[in-house]
């Protein structure tokens, strides 16, 4: 039976980017990212419910985001969830935690959240994203020389 795992999220950073490095030395972004949904009740009341979703980016994305991204700063994540299970040290009991690897994302917009405490100087707490890449994805295929003529495309079919 076939599986797919992926998901597609666009929201707010909740933390500005810890970046860490493995003794092998690759790279490891985590992050928190905030969803709102705006819903109606049947009474017409409307509510903003907030999803929290914690966020691990590997590598040379990683490397990115630390440095680009802040907190309150919007973000397209595409990415595939991952459980990890394990067993609190103190109570003994078995704990578990959702959470997304991150495969590909996108810089969204040039504003965020609030802006707690970073001066009061011109684009303070900007990301001067002019150098950066908007959209971290394998390059794209050049495939090589294109045909002359599109008329005999059918002589190139190998069957």
């Amino acid at each position: 039976m076939p599986s797919l795992n992926k998901v597609f999220l666009m929201g707010n950073l909740t933390r500005d980017p810890e970046l860490r490095v493995t003794p092998k030395g690759t790279s490891i972004c985590q992050f928190g990212l905030a969803i709102n949904r705006k819903f109606k009740l049947e009474s017409g009341e409307t509510r903003e419910e907030v999803t929290f979703v914690d966020i691990e980016a590997w590598g040379r994305q990683g490397e990115t985001i630390a440095k680009y991204v802040t907190k309150g700063r919007p973000l397209f994540v595409e990415g595939r969830l991952k459980l990890d299970q394990w067993e609190d040290k103190n109570t003994k009991e078995k704990r578990s935690r959702m959470r997304v690897v991150l495969e590909q994302f996108e810089f969204l917009g040039s504003g965020g959240g609030g802006g707690g405490g970073a001066g009061g100087g011109a684009g303070a707490g900007d990301v001067d994203q002019t150098n950066s890449p908007e959209r971290h994805a394998p390059p794209p295929r050049t495939g090589g020389a294109k045909p002359a003529s599109t008329e005999n495309l059918d002589e190139d079919v190998p069957f």
